[in-house]
């Protein structure tokens, strides 16, 4: 679904990215590991059409796309969910689900799946994003970048601030898109994620990411076998 080729990215004079390639298949968890400030939001970021690449390749389900801008890469099928969820704090949930639509037609309905997976979204249907909690926030962000049925799925440490319950909700929702997607079409999900139970516990296949450089890779069950834990801890 999504192939990366020896991308290079650079802050000023700061090489970022270095010859980073990777390959993200649909009905599979692609995670990405590594400590804080190796690459890991740039890579997501270049991926979206945030920062620029210097060079490489990136092609989305066989067509390039480094020129595309972000909503053009939106509009093909890419959904992102961002670190630190960047919902609409005075939209309400529906306002906020509605903006996942923008480009469709005006009445193009938010997706019934969305609350099936995420309940308590169609309780607080007009209640403000700003007025959730952390967890449901993190939800609202995730259903927001579902709303389109997207074929790829980014997600930025979704875990980040989220009490435990709701991360296995979360755990539920990922493994679902990508074995059944919201219309029974496995979708491609590329997991950036600190906490490490999380991502072993999901990861169809993993790489490591160190100075903005992919370390390691490999299939999610030898991640243990590895020490892969050990190469990530803090």
């Amino acid at each position: 679904m999504l192939s990366v080729k020896n991308i290079q990215q650079y802050y000023g004079g700061s090489h970022i990215l270095r010859d980073v390639s990777l390959e993200v298949p649909p009905g599979q968890v692609t995670v990405l590991l590594g400590r804080n400030g190796v690459g890991k939001t740039t890579l997501l970021k270049s991926l979206m059409g945030l920062v620029p690449i210097r060079s490489g390749s990136l092609q989305f389900a066989g067509q390039a796309i480094e020129g595309f801008t972000p909503y053009q890469r939106a509009r093909a099928g890419i959904g992102y969910v961002p670190q630190g969820r960047e919902i609409f704090a005075r939209l309400t949930v529906e306002e906020n689900l509605r903006m996942g639509l923008a480009y469709r037609p005006g009445s193009t309905p938010v997706p019934p799946q969305l609350f099936e997976l995420f309940p308590v979204l169609k309780q607080m249907l007009h209640r403000r994003g700003g007025d959730l909690s952390g967890g449901q926030q993190q939800q609202l962000a995730i259903a927001r970048a579902l709303a389109p049925q997207p074929r790829l799925i980014i997600l930025d440490e979704p875990t980040e601030g989220i009490q435990p319950s709701i991360i296995k909700d979360i755990g539920r929702v990922i493994r679902r898109l990508a074995d059944h997607g919201l219309d029974g079409q496995p979708v491609a999900v590329l997991l950036v994620e600190q906490y490490y139970d999380f991502a072993e516990e999901l990861a169809d296949q993993y790489l490591v990411m160190e100075r903005g450089e992919v370390i390691a890779r490999g299939p999610g069950s030898e991640m243990q076998a590895r020490g892969i834990r050990q190469l990530v801890a803090i």
